[in-house]
C-alpha cells in the first residue's frame, strides 16, 4: 500500500485532517471492485440529491442502507432464492453480493430511500447550520477627532 505524508501541509491548515483518509482511499480504488451495481449521483434542487444504483434482482430485505458519520454505505446480498435446478443458456443479470461506499461532505443527511423497478434511490439533503451560514456585519462609522498641535 502507497501511503502519502501530509503533515507538512498541516502546518498551514486546519481542519483538513481527512485529506489523508482521503488521498488514501483514492490510492485503494480498484476498477473492478467499483463497477457493480452502477449508480447516478445527481443534484436535484439547491441542497438536494441523489443517488441511484441499479439493483435488478435485488427486494427491499436484500439491501440494507446505512449512513454513519461521514460515510453512506450500501449493501446488497440475496437472500438464497435462487433457483439451483434452472439451466441458464446466458446469464447476464449479476445476482452478487455488492458494498457500495460514498463518502459525503459535513451536513449531509439521508432523508430517505426508495426501491422502485429495479433502482434504489436515496436522498440526501443538506441542512448547513444556522451558525455556520453567512452572515452580514454590520459597518459602524465613528468619527475621530484630530486635536491641533499649537
Amino acid at each position: 500500500m502507497r501511503t502519502l505524508d501530509l503533515s507538512p501541509l498541516f502546518r498551514h491548515s486546519v481542519g483538513f485532517d481527512r485529506m489523508q483518509r482521503l488521498m488514501n482511499t483514492a490510492s485503494e480504488w480498484d476498477a473492478n471492485a467499483q463497477a457493480y451495481p452502477p449508480y447516478n449521483i445527481e443534484q436535484v434542487g439547491e441542497d438536494k440529491y441523489r443517488v441511484t444504483l441499479a439493483v435488478a434482482g435485488f427486494s427491499e430485505q436484500d439491501l440494507d442502507v446505512t449512513a454513519k458519520e461521514n460515510t453512506l454505505t450500501i449493501t446488497g446480498k440475496l437472500a438464497g432464492t435462487e433457483d439451483d435446478s434452472a439451466t441458464y443458456l446466458h446469464r447476464g443479470i449479476a445476482g452478487r453480493a455488492f458494498e457500495r461506499r460514498f463518502e459525503i461532505a459535513d451536513h449531509i443527511k439521508v432523508t430517505g430511500a426508495d426501491l422502485s423497478h429495479g433502482l434504489l434511490s436515496v436522498e440526501l439533503v443538506r441542512e448547513v447550520p444556522e451558525e455556520k451560514k453567512p452572515r452580514t456585519i454590520a459597518i459602524s462609522s465613528k468619527a475621530i477627532e484630530h486635536k491641533k498641535a499649537a
